[in-house]
């Protein structure tokens, strides 16, 4: 008997009927999300603030309701890891998210509640099976376990019964019991402090088991398959587990990634399914294999609203709820969520790709892209521009940066890219030039800049030594879990770092 059919029949398949409906009630169900949030966090220190309980409409709450970011919203946090309650959202806030750090700050503490687990985080993990379960009726996803790849927590200042760590943790150490039988390696394992002995003891562990399914970041996830091959000499991991059947990934982008992925996994049947799931909420879902896109997930404990880019520098920013987004337009993305982040800007930039149901691509970060010369590269760019370099030469990228080189000896402005290969281009200029004229076929702003080579000289490549990255971010104490490599940069902070490293 296929337990997974059976499964999907009575469990699955209703709840991907009411996904059907985000095509053509999306308006609907985004203001059901917004009157539930609003009317739970009424009576918050927030919620008083500003009068939550007469807000009526979604106007009402935008005039009211000023954008934040986590300058904004720290204090609030700080007083929530003391112990202080009912502040932004009216149920105990006992976890907190560490993601990647703002100007001042080495770190961000996001605050998880326990309906922001249930209606939002753990809801998208359910939904990304139910999505894949409907693409592949033949799948036998409950005959194996699912091996989920996730960071460590720790006390959070020493409170009683509350813990800061990554996201992945957190979900780890609250997910409920029915699903750790259908998954490995033990909690134990999954929420070591240190990420190389935790390879090597996940290794141990999940080398006998019939794992059918990975989740993760595509990067670390990467390392530890590395690992689990080199330890049983196999040379495509469908020999240690022939019952893998997919990847739900996420965090970075997987283009840089796909090609070594098929290079050990070699099976047929094969699936990846990219998720956006971060540390303030779950977002995304892709739900064709044949288009990289993303379903917008919209009826969980999330409210989104969009600010075009090119006015988030404007003190009076253009603010569309979802129903105002244009196609094929750049937007920075703000959510109201069932963890009392209200109008907050998190910080990544995403472009729709349909309506009806709502899809999108993420873009990159506010933060992350290079308009040194007003050039507005994006990561979007930077990986369409790799991907065709590196179909074009042969070339596989492990890892990369890029930042610009404001005026050199000779007066001369470029962009620096440093790139660890998996494996060496054919010709390595030709890689460059590949890519450099890909980010002009793009990407308008930098042709322009880069007419005539006034404003701009040709990029330049330069070769990363072997674990450069991995290195980097182990001096800075950042291995595993949710942490990235900053992929653009607006100032040379972060490449100079790395260049002293590769030596």
């Amino acid at each position: 008997m296929n337990i997974t059919k059976l499964l999907n029949k009575l469990y699955f398949t209703p709840r991907r009927k009411k996904i059907e409906r985000y095509a053509d009630h999306a308006g609907e169900l985004q203001a059901s999300v917004l009157q539930r949030l609003v009317k739970l966090a009424a009576n918050t220190e927030w919620g008083k603030k500003y009068d939550y309980a007469s807000i009526r409409t979604y106007e009402d709450f935008k005039q009211r309701v000023p954008i934040q970011t986590y300058e904004e919203v720290k204090p609030y946090v700080a007083r929530l890891r003391a112990g202080e309650q009912n502040l932004l959202w009216p149920s105990e806030i006992r976890w907190f998210a560490k993601s990647s750090g703002t100007t001042n700050d080495k770190s961000k503490f996001i605050p998880v509640s326990r309906e922001a687990l249930k209606d939002t985080h753990y809801k998208g993990g359910q939904d990304a099976v139910a999505i894949y379960l409907g693409q592949n009726p033949e799948s036998r996803f409950f005959s194996g376990k699912g091996l989920i790849l996730g960071g460590s927590h720790a006390p959070n200042l020493n409170t009683n019964h509350s813990l800061v760590g990554d996201l992945s943790a957190i979900l780890i150490e609250n997910i409920p019991s029915a699903v750790n039988l259908i998954r490995v390696p033990s909690k134990q394992t999954a929420l070591m402090e240190h990420f190389e002995p935790k390879m090597e003891a996940i290794a141990n562990e999940t080398i006998g088991a019939n794992v059918s399914n990975l989740s993760g970041v595509p990067s670390w996830m990467l390392v530890l398959i590395k690992h689990v091959l080199e330890k049983t000499g196999k040379q495509g991991l469908e020999e240690v587990w022939p019952n893998l059947e997919v990847f739900f990934h996420g965090g970075v982008a997987f283009t840089p990634y796909r090609e070594q992925y098929k290079e050990i996994i070699r099976s047929s049947k094969m699936r990846y399914v990219e998720t956006y799931n971060a540390s303030e909420g779950f977002f995304g879902i892709q739900n064709d294999p044949n288009d990289l896109s993303m379903l917008l997930m919209i009826d969980y404990g999330v409210f989104y609203e969009f600010i075009p880019m090119e006015d988030l520098e404007s003190e009076h920013p253009r603010i569309c709820c979802l129903e105002e987004i244009e196609l094929g337009k750049n937007y920075a993305m703000v959510i109201s969520t069932s963890s009392g982040l209200w109008r907050y800007m998190i910080g990544d930039t995403v472009k729709f790709t349909s309506r009806d149901p709502y899809k999108f691509i993420i873009t990159g970060r506010t933060k992350h892209f290079i308009n040194a010369f007003g050039e507005e590269l994006i990561v979007d760019n930077a990986e369409k521009g790799l991907a065709k370099a590196c179909a074009e030469t042969g070339a596989k990228v492990l890892d990369y940066s890029a930042a610009p080189v404001f005026m050199d000896a000779n007066a001369k402005c470029r962009h620096q890219w440093l790139v660890e290969f998996a494996q060496m281009p054919d010709d390595l200029a030709r890689f460059a030039k590949i890519l450099d004229t890909t980010l002009q076929e793009v990407n308008s702003d930098y042709e322009a800049k880069r007419q005539n080579d006034l404003a701009l000289q040709p990029l330049e490549i330069i070769v990363a030594r072997k674990n450069l990255f991995h290195d980097w971010l182990d001096a800075k104490g950042k291995l595993g879990g949710q942490h990235k490599i900053p992929r653009l940069s607006n100032n040379r902070d972060y490449i100079e770092e790395m260049l002293k490293l590769n030596v």
